[in-house]
């Protein structure tokens, strides 16, 4: 068992590979969608996503989200979580130059094709997004929130 929540958090995001985004549109409209993430850095998620689908549209005119990640295979009631709020926003320049190379080695650790910066700039479908999380927590056993800090 993990002694420390930021030992714990540390651990849900390197054994996951999937989060899930909580995006709101400019009306307050709720949406959640599994993406798959590199943690490319502490406190930055990386994801691909096309600019038209419903998340990647609300990330656009609010970029406030909630990120969830964990385990939705262990039994019931042993469950732990990574929560999060971040700001969002969809990369370019060197910012997009660093963050495919990052998202690449990840993804390619997890046994995917190399990404280039070729592959999320037009006229590709796809695009490059990161979350820069402001808080994160875990609950402890119990349901009670423990704050871990932004910096995993």
């Amino acid at each position: 068992m993990t002694d420390t929540p930021t030992a714990l958090a540390a651990e849900i995001i390197a054994a996951n590979r999937y989060m899930t985004l909580a995006t709101a549109d400019p009306d307050g409209r709720p949406w959640a969608s599994p993406v798959y993430y590199a943690a490319a850095a502490p406190g930055e998620f990386l994801w691909v996503s096309r600019p038209g689908a419903r998340h990647s549209r609300n990330v656009a005119v609010r970029p406030e989200l909630g990120i969830a990640i964990f385990d939705s295979q262990v039994a019931i009631g042993t469950g732990q979580a990574v929560y999060a709020e971040a700001v969002a926003e969809q990369l370019a320049g060197e910012e997009l130059a660093r963050g495919i190379a990052a998202f690449s080695r990840v993804s390619q650790a997890h046994g995917a094709p190399p990404w280039s910066a070729a592959d999320v700039q037009p006229p590709a479908e796809l695009r490059l997004y990161r979350a820069t999380v402001r808080s994160c927590w875990v609950l402890e056993p119990g349901g009670r929130d423990i704050r871990v800090p932004v910096t995993l």
